[in-house]
């Protein structure tokens, strides 16, 4: 089955002091001719921001845009009128469609430490939309907690496109055999704590392994971990 590992040190990187990302995919300065994407998701990045710092009021249009989590509290303002603050386990989407603006900052003492990750959209210049959910780990715990998809719902965030996000919390020793559906071809999956061994692949901490041509993948859980598994088509 073809497949795509990156090492957490073969990453991108971009430290500007306040900011430090770290890309899996080609994201601005990093541009790497073999990591240019990997289907419909266009960037992945892991990224630190100092407190006090963040991202001033920018603009995007035709993407959509995740953000998971991991530490810290972040803000959210956006021109569709939100004024939020988010923390460890939330998850937010802008599906920007036809346009907007938002700014994010650390508004707490400690590192903010977040995902972020664009996947294409399916239709162009959709009313924008912003939403978000809780996900506390230890209501996940051995289990695959879908986070986002392409259908609407109360129990997770949903956007435009056929994809599915889902987080990861198992002890060690844990297996499972994770199915796609059968409209996407292809997954991407990262490793944010402990290590795992998917199809046969040893994949460690702040590693990714992308895999296409498949219909499912065997997960074992050689430490405690916490792992996202994102799904989406190769192409429109």
């Amino acid at each position: 089955m073809p497949h795509r590992l990156t090492r957490a040190h073969d990453r991108g990187l971009k430290d500007l002091g306040w900011l430090q990302s770290n890309f899996s995919l080609s994201f601005g300065p990093y541009a790497n001719p073999e990591r240019a994407g990997f289907g419909l998701l266009r960037v992945f990045n892991d990224d630190f921001v100092q407190p006090g710092k963040g991202f001033g009021l920018h603009a995007h249009a035709n993407m959509e845009i995740i953000s998971i989590m991991l530490a810290g509290r972040m803000n959210h303002i956006d021109s569709l009128g939100y004024k939020e603050e988010v923390g460890a386990d939330w998850v937010q989407i802008m599906s920007a469609g036809s346009g907007l603006r938002h700014e994010e900052h650390n508004v707490g003492d400690d590192t903010v430490n977040f995902l972020q990750i664009w996947i294409e959209p399916k239709l162009q210049n959709v009313t924008p939309r912003y939403q978000r959910r809780h996900f506390p780990a230890e209501k996940r715990r051995n289990q695959l907690t879908t986070v986002v998809s392409n259908e609407e719902g109360t129990a997770h965030c949903w956007i435009n496109q056929n994809a599915r996000l889902s987080l990861g919390f198992y002890d060690a020793g844990q297996q499972f055999t994770y199915s796609l559906n059968p409209l996407n071809k292809s997954v991407f999956i990262f490793v944010m704590e402990g290590a795992l061994t998917v199809n046969g692949q040893a994949v460690a901490q702040r590693e990714s392994l992308g895999l296409w041509e498949t219909s499912e993948v065997q997960i074992s859980c050689e430490t405690e971990s916490k792992f996202i598994v994102i799904e989406a088509p190769i192409n429109h």
